[in-house]
């Protein structure tokens, strides 16, 4: 991969423009021979390979800058906004607030964030560095000062980890060795020796390799059963997005065609696409489409944006310069260079080249150095490890769950989608004997480590040292999870027997207590399709899968009628606890279980067993009744067909003021059917927005949040130089902070979930 000829497909925006490029050419033309077929498709001829001082050669070969340029400011940009929303910028007090009791899940156990005050610094630090990288000002430094900062928080919390994360941080890391700054950098205007000078070959091999591999890798990984299948993502295809498909397919084929099958498509080829000329116009189409939707699927930040600011490093290195041609002269000023000739750079190896007709030298050709002997073994190396990082998982057992390895390192982005059902964590005073419950995630700001055994085990670790605060010594703790893995059958994920706390494990061994994922039950999903079909909109089905000798301990709400459980495959016991009654059930049979009670079902088979519970929430499907009486109701009186005077309590359906009316209701259900009815309407004026409309709101929701995020940050600087000031201050300047847009048809209940980063919190 390297810098085609620059002058192919060339805009031109005058007629003199076009001249001194024409002379450019025929001077090419008479100096260099013509190019092979390879040469034309990949860049290089198979001649450099065959040496290591010609692969040398070909990776310092020197190349325009302008579009790594041009990549540079578009990454700064993008990592300026990243840091105040999916970085944490914006509630960074919510999360690392001084003195709460808290567990956290750092990569390694010596890690801790630094008080609340000296984080924001932290942030800070990015922030700085990632304007630098973006202005090109100061440039090693900026990239250090954004590396450094953005890693530690990376490592500072596996529970953050994906896959875009951790690609922000392999490109700041590539930016800090490449020569980023060459072009439309305000270095270049202090350095007027480095301003448009060549940049080596390697700059553009390891960027372009990167995105090859997120793309290819991410395809490879989509190969597995699930997703060609259509498991892994099969919710998707009812959000809007995928409305115009609906028109024509079925819901399923959607799944299975549009979302899977054009999905593993695009990852494969992407990257091939991109890479040669003929093809990289529909494959900008492509990407930036499905980038686009990404971007509306999933609440993942910059990364379509920064996918999105890659594509163009597949072009000619030289496209800025002709695409910024066609704009007006006096705008140039500000705009980045046009000039075709970038000047030389120690960076890059040059050869010496000779003029035929006029036996002129043209460029003096230079020795390989040290630099440009480790650039290229560095790039070679960096591209392996790359390679092999996706599959080393053989090696980091101890962070294999059901799936392999830390999530964000592996490119398996959405190959695997979980649903949990029960979470119980039962704690054991070691002196005492006593038994006691916990809430799930009490102490903790995140759900991940309910699916990975790493983070249980540290999660286990710090309730065993909080508990005691709480009179239980010597803690046991054990948790019994229930997981669904692409719509398989809600199973444990890990052994409820076992103490964690006590419980061995290494990053270099396999997981003891992990039990196995049943997969020789995953046939039965076609079968779940089948029975789901047969059930009412008011029946809710869940099916279990459990291991011989372990059993279920379950209470069915009061609300919930006319549960059953019914045996699919195996053999259970269900013992009513409050009846003491046992009761033996084979395959196909069923049985209702008490609500307002436990029971436990336990698997007396010797493989596992499958059962499924059927039950109705009767209070819903009464309340629904109810509204559905109000409803028709509200709807006679407003067409004038209700004869008979409405009784007081139903009194607000009729009234203008539709939000007293609710305040003023005296019947619950009648309080709660205008409030649904409200909702109704707001959720329906949202969708149909103009774009306009959507915009404004979108910017305005931005705003606040960037706004929350630099007014704390002032609030943490100013502490640092100064000192904390009176409590009644720190309180108003905090709830200034905290302001946000006004909304009228909205409680500040229901705004503050709606914020970024808060409705976790």
């Amino acid at each position: 991969m390297e810098a085609r000829d620059a002058t192919a497909g060339a805009f031109v925006s005058s007629d003199s423009e076009k001249e001194s490029r024409k002379q450019d050419a025929d001077r090419k033309t008479d100096t260099l021979p013509a190019k092979s077929r390879m040469e034309q498709l990949f860049g290089f001829k198979k001649e450099d390979l065959t040496s290591w001082s010609r692969l040398v050669a070909l990776l310092n070969r020197p190349t325009d800058p302008a579009s790594l340029g041009i990549f540079r400011c578009l990454f700064g940009l993008l990592m300026a906004i990243d840091i105040t929303q999916e970085r944490g910028l914006s509630h960074l007090d919510y999360k690392y607030l001084d003195g709460s009791l808290v567990c956290r899940f750092p990569l390694f156990n010596f890690l801790q964030p630094l008080p609340l005050d000296w984080m924001y610094m932290v942030y800070v630090v990015m922030f700085v560095g990632a304007l630098g990288i973006m202005l090109g000002c100061f440039y090693r430094l900026s990239c250090l000062m954004f590396i450094s900062s953005y890693w530690y928080i990376f490592f500072l919390d596996k529970t953050a980890w994906n896959n875009h994360s951790y690609l922000y941080g392999l490109i700041g890391f590539q930016l800090a060795l490449m020569d980023g700054n060459r072009y439309w950098s305000l270095d270049g205007l202090r350095r007027p020796v480095i301003r448009n000078a060549h940049v080596p070959l390697w700059n553009y091999t390891i960027l372009r390799t990167q995105i090859f591999i997120v793309y290819f890798i991410a395809g490879i990984k989509k190969l597995d059963a699930d997703w060609v299948e259509g498991y892994s993502m099969s919710y998707l295809a009812h959000h809007w997005l995928f409305d115009p498909f609906r028109v024509i397919l079925p819901v399923e084929l959607v799944s299975l065609l549009v979302v899977h099958g054009c999905g593993l498509i695009l990852d494969l080829t992407a990257g091939f696409l991109l890479f040669f000329d003929a093809t990289r116009p529909y494959a900008f189409f492509f990407v930036t489409y499905f980038h686009c939707m990404n971007s509306q699927l999933f609440s993942i930040g910059m990364f379509p944006y920064a996918m999105l600011a890659t594509s163009p490093l597949f072009c000619y290195p030289d496209w800025p310069r002709r695409f910024f041609s066609h704009f007006p002269a006096f705008l140039r000023v500000a705009l980045p260079l046009t000039s075709p000739d970038p000047q030389r750079s120690t960076s890059c190896l040059y050869h010496e080249l000779q003029n035929t007709k006029r036996h002129e030298t043209v460029a003096k050709a230079s020795k390989p150095r040290l630099k440009h002997k480790l650039a290229a073994i560095f790039t070679i190396f960096y591209i392996m490890e790359q390679l092999f990082m996706p599959y080393s998982h053989f090696i980091t057992q101890g962070y294999n769950n059901w799936t392999n390895g830390l999530y964000g390192y592996s490119w398996d982005m959405m190959v695997h989608s979980r649903s949990h059902q029960h979470v119980k964590i039962t704690y054991k005073d070691g002196k005492t004997g006593e038994i006691g419950y916990l809430n799930p995630g009490v102490f903790t700001q995140s759900r991940r480590w309910k699916d990975h055994g790493d983070m249980l085990k540290q999660y286990a670790t710090c309730l065993s040292q909080l508990l005691p605060r709480y009179n239980v010594s010597d803690p046991e703790i054990y948790f019994d999870i229930w997981v669904s893995i692409n719509e398989r059958f809600q199973q444990r994920i890990f052994n409820p027997q076992v103490d964690i706390v006590k419980a061995d494990w290494s990053p270099f061994r396999p997981n003891t207590w992990l039990m196995p994922l049943l997969v020789d039950l995953s046939p039965w999903r076609t079968k779940f399709q089948e029975i789901e079909s047969t059930l009412d909109n008011q029946t809710e089905i869940v099916f279990i899968a459990d291991f011989p000798g372990l059993h279920l301990e379950n209470y069915v709400s009061e609300d919930l009628g006319n549960t059953s459980v019914q045996v699919l495959q195996g053999k259970v016991n269900v013992e009513v606890v409050d009846e003491k009654k046992n009761y033996t059930l084979q395959p196909g049979e069923q049985m209702q279980v008490p609500s307002g009670s436990y029971h436990k079902v336990y698997t007396i088979s010797e493989d596992p067993s499958c059962y499924m519970y059927i039950y109705v929430n009767t209070t819903e499907a009464a309340l629904q009744q109810n509204f559905t009486k109000l409803l028709e109701i509200q709807e006679r009186v407003r067409n004038g067909t209700e004869t008979e005077p409405l009784p007081p309590e139903l009194q607000p359906l009729i009234a203008a003021d539709e939000e007293a009316a609710e305040v003023n209701a005296t019947d619950p259900i009648v309080r709660l059917f205008l409030k649904r009815q409200r909702r109704i309407k707001e959720v329906k004026k949202r969708k149909e927005a103009g774009v306009l409309e959507r915009l404004q709101r979108f910017a305005v929701k931005k705003y606040y949040t960037i706004r929350r995020g630099f007014l704390m940050t002032a609030i943490a600087m100013r502490n640092l130089a100064v000192g904390l000031p009176p409590l009644e201050q720190l309180t108003r300047e905090v709830a200034f902070a905290n302001m946000k847009e006004p909304q009228a048809d909205a409680n500040p209940d229901e705004r503050l979930k709606d914020e970024v980063g808060h409705g976790e919190l």
